[in-house]
């Protein structure tokens, strides 16, 4: 494999981990948007909200953190090609 199409691989990689994090952004966008309105809906001092919303939002910022590793190390790698 010639550097030019390591370099192009790894373009391509880094690229799909920003889509990815973007997806994973958007998904935590959209379950903070429903504890809003489940709050608003609810207005009492101490609404329900499902256990599985807080596990949701705590996996989606663990998986951001892994995917800024991930971008890091690979953006790491390209600049030493």
């Amino acid at each position: 494999m010639s550097l030019e199409e390591l370099r192009h691989l790894l373009a391509g990689t880094l690229g799909a981990v920003a889509e990815a994090r973007a997806h994973s952004a958007t998904a935590k966008e959209l379950l903070d948007d429903y504890r809003r309105v489940a709050v608003e809906a609810q207005a009492q001092a101490q609404p329900w909200l499902p256990s599985e919303l807080a596990r949701a939002v705590e996996q989606i910022e663990a998986n951001h953190a892994r995917l800024d590793t991930v971008r890091a190390l690979l953006t790491d790698y390209e600049s030493r090609l």
